[in-house]
């Protein structure tokens, strides 16, 4: 079973909240570290189909603001606490 940000916890055995500085895309060149201002919660990721009209992709579970002022959106594996 994969590990998912709501298994992932800090020192503490603190989960994956708001409010907590994390790592986005760990060990990769795009990893950032911020602080979650939104947890959207499992029900995130679903994505949007009309018949056979593919309307939206799944939404990002987490809404983080990296340390450089940008604003990313991650799925529950791409986010690790700080």
């Amino acid at each position: 079973m994969a590990e998912h940000a709501s298994d992932r916890t800090d020192d503490n055995g603190a989960p994956v909240s708001v409010a907590m500085r994390v790592r986005v895309h760990p060990g990769t060149d795009s990893e950032g570290r911020g602080v979650v201002i939104e947890d959207f919660g499992e029900a995130a990721g679903q994505a949007v189909d009309i018949g056979g009209q593919h309307i939206a992709d799944a939404a990002r579970r987490f809404a983080v603001v990296l340390d450089s002022d940008s604003l990313v959106f991650v799925d529950s594996d791409d986010v690790v606490p700080e």
